[in-house]
């Protein structure tokens, strides 16, 4: 079983799960958040599926959004941008943000993931989940920047 089929079965049981029904728009929502490699805002992913459903409402994908975050289906990405960004949870993963042109790349930093928590944060609550968002240029940006020069 491919890793897309797998993701798919366990959001449709997690859906079950928690008493969700697996409508259409949402299955296309989380499908098309699931093959996109640029973790798109809520409005980029309104704008993709628009042709395949006409009657989705940007209002709905917000909803959806929202909802399969609760679930723990979906990972919001706060940049400095003003939209906040989304992707399906497939594993744990870091992102570095182009300040520039607000591409978004995923990474992984094991030694990150395995450190403890500084004693600081001992005594204050639960902690859920531990995710680092890069900020920087990425390299076509810098080159562009060099070929200005």
């Amino acid at each position: 079983m491919d890793t897309e089929q797998r993701v798919m079965d366990h959001f449709e049981a997690t859906c079950r799960s928690h008493g969700l029904k697996l409508t259409h728009q949402r299955l296309e929502i989380y499908r098309a958040l699931l093959q996109s490699a640029d973790h798109p805002s809520a409005e980029n992913l309104h704008k993709q599926l628009e042709t395949r459903l006409p009657t989705l409402s940007l209002d709905t994908v917000y909803r959806t959004l929202a909802t399969f975050e609760q679930l723990g289906l979906v990972k919001r990405i706060e940049t400095m941008s003003s939209q906040a960004r989304f992707e399906a949870v497939i594993d744990q993963h870091h992102h570095f943000f182009c300040d520039q042109c607000g591409r978004l790349v995923d990474f992984h930093w094991h030694l990150f993931d395995t450190m403890g928590l500084p004693e600081s944060l001992q005594g204050i609550g639960k902690i859920r989940d531990k995710n680092v968002v890069v900020h920087g240029v990425c390299e076509q940006c810098l080159a562009g920047e060099k070929s200005e020069h």
